[in-house]
C-alpha cells in the first residue's frame, strides 16, 4: 500500500510540525523545546534514509570490506569538527585559560571509558545496532529494538549500582583532556583532521568502494524517489549529521539519545529500590545526564527521541520499508543481552556512540577518542562471538 503509507507518513510529519508549533507557544516548554523536537525529527529521518549507524558501518567494513559506511561516519566527524570549532571559538575565545565549553561532552579521560566502550561495542554486536539505530528501527517495525531497549534500561540499573566503584577509582582520578586547552583551536583542528583523514585513507585502502549509482533523473518524480524511497549515499548522511550536530549544540544541547532512557531507569529503579539513592558526583559530569526533572512531563531529550522515532516511522512508511520481522528466540535473547551491555556501557561512559563518541570527538575531547577505540574493539570481539554461536 504505497499510497496509504505515504499518506500516513505525511500525516505523521504534519503532526510533528503541529506539536512543535504548540510547544513553541507553551509557557512550560517554549521555542527551545520546539527546536529539539524538530531537530530530533530531522535526525531520525536522516538516520533512516542513510542508514547512519555505527554498528552497521563497522560490521560491513569488518565482514564485507565495504568502506562506504565508515567513510560516512568519518564525514560526520569531519563536518561536525569544523562546526564545533566555529561555535566554540565564539563561546570560549581563550581555551588556554582552562574554561571548558558549556554543555559539551568533554569528560574525564579515564579507564572507565575502556570498560564502557568495550561493553557498548559488544552490545552493538549482540543486539544488532547502537541505541540511536534501535530508536530509528522502531520506526521500521523492528521487534528486536524494543527488546534491546528494555535490556538497555536494565543495563543502566546495573551501571547505577556500579557507579560508586568507577567514580572513586576512575573518574575522580582521570584528567579532563580538551585539545584546544593544550593546542589552541588551530592546533586541535589540525591534529583532529589529520587523525580523521588518516583513518579515512586507511579505510579506503583496506576496503572497497563501489562505483556511484546512476544519476537520478531531474524530473520531480525522480528527485522525490531519490529523497523518499531510495537509500541516501552514506556520505550524504554523514554530512547531514555533522551539520545537525553543530546546529543542535548551538541552539540547545549536543546530540545524544540516552539521557531520557537513563533518567527513566534511574527514576523507576529508585522507586523500586534497585538503584542507590546516593550516586556521588554523577550529575556533576558533562554528558548524557540522568538527573530527575519534575518541572515538565517531557524532558528535552525525550522530545528529541520522540521526534526521532516518529520521523523514522514516516521515512520507513514513505519508502515502503516498514517491515516487522519475526526474530528467532536465540536472536531475541542476544538482543536482550546486547541491550544490557549497551545500557551499562552508556551509564559508565556517560553517553553512547552519539553522545560520548560523536559529540565528544567533535568537541575535541580525548574522552571521545578513547571510547571510540574501545567501542571498535568491542564490536570486533562481539562479532567473533556471534559467529562462534552461529548467529
Amino acid at each position: 500500500m504505497p499510497f496509504a503509507g505515504r499518506l500516513l507518513a505525511f500525516l505523521l510529519l504534519a503532526a510533528l510540525v503541529v506539536a512543535a508549533w504548540h510547544l513553541h507557544g507553551s509557557v512550560f516548554y517554549g521555542r527551545v523545546s520546539s527546536w529539539v523536537l524538530l531537530s530530533g525529527a530531522v535526525f531520525g529521518f536522516v538516520l533512516q534514509r542513510s542508514r547512519f549507524c555505527f554498528y552497521c558501518g563497522l560490521r560491513e567494513f569488518i565482514e564485507e570490506r565495504d568502506a562506504r559506511p565508515v567513510l560516512g561516519l568519518l564525514a560526520a566527524l569531519a563536518v561536525g569538527t569544523i562546526g564545533y570549532a566555529v561555535v566554540l571559538g565564539a563561546w570560549v575565545p581563550f581555551p588556554e585559560a582552562g574554561q571548558y565549553p558549556p554543555r559539551a561532552h568533554v569528560g574525564p579521560a579515564g579507564w572507565h571509558l575502556l570498560v564502557g566502550g568495550l561493553a557498548f561495542g559488544a552490545g552493538m554486536a549482540f543486539s544488532g545496532s547502537c541505541l540511536s539505530a534501535h530508536f530509528y528501527r522502531l520506526g521500521e517495525g523492528s521487534l528486536l529494538a524494543p527488546v534491546a531497549l528494555a535490556g538497555a534500561a536494565g543495563g543502566f540499573i546495573l551501571g547505577f549500582n556500579a557507579w560508586e566503584f568507577f567514580y572513586l577509582r576512575a573518574l575522580t582520578e582521570a584528567p579532563v583532556l580538551w585539545l584546544p586547552k593544550h593546542l589552541g583551536y588551530a592546533g586541535a583542528l589540525v591534529l583532529q583532521f589529520l587523525a580523521v583523514a588518516a583513518l579515512a585513507f586507511w579505510v579506503w585502502r583496506r576496503g572497497a568502494v563501489q562505483p556511484p549509482r546512476p544519476a537520478v533523473g531531474r524530473s520531480l518524480r525522480g528527485i522525490a524517489r531519490a529523497v523518499l524511497v531510495e537509500r541516501w549515499p552514506h556520505w550524504v548522511g554523514g554530512v547531514a549529521v555533522g551539520l545537525l550536530a553543530t546546529a543542535t549544540y548551538l541552539r540547545s544541547m549536543p546530540l545524544g539519545v540516552t539521557s531520557e532512557l537513563g533518567r527513566l531507569a534511574r527514576k523507576f529503579g529508585g522507586q523500586a529500590g534497585v538503584v542507590p539513592a546516593n550516586l556521588p558526583g554523577l550529575d556533576e559530569f558533562p554528558g548524557c545526564g540522568t538527573a530527575y526533572m519534575t518541572e515538565v512531563l517531557f524532558t528535552p531529550n525525550a522530545l528529541f527521541v520522540i521526534g526521532l522515532v516518529v520521523a523514522a516511522l514516516a521515512g520507513g512508511l514513505a519508502a515502503g520499508q516498514f517491515q516487522p520481522e519475526r526474530p528467532t528466540w536465540p536472536r531475541l535473547g542476544l538482543a536482550l543481552l546486547g541491550g544490557v551491555l549497551l545500557g551499562f556501557g552508556s551509564m559508565i561512559s556517560l553517553g553512547c556512540s552519539i553522545g560520548t563518541l560523536l559529540s565528544g570527538i567533535q568537541a575535541f575531547a580525548v574522552s571521545g577518542w578513547i571510547f571510540a577505540v574501545a567501542l571498535v574493539a568491542g564490536v570486533y570481539g562481539g562479532l567473533r562471538i556471534r559467529r562462534a554461536l552461529g548467529q
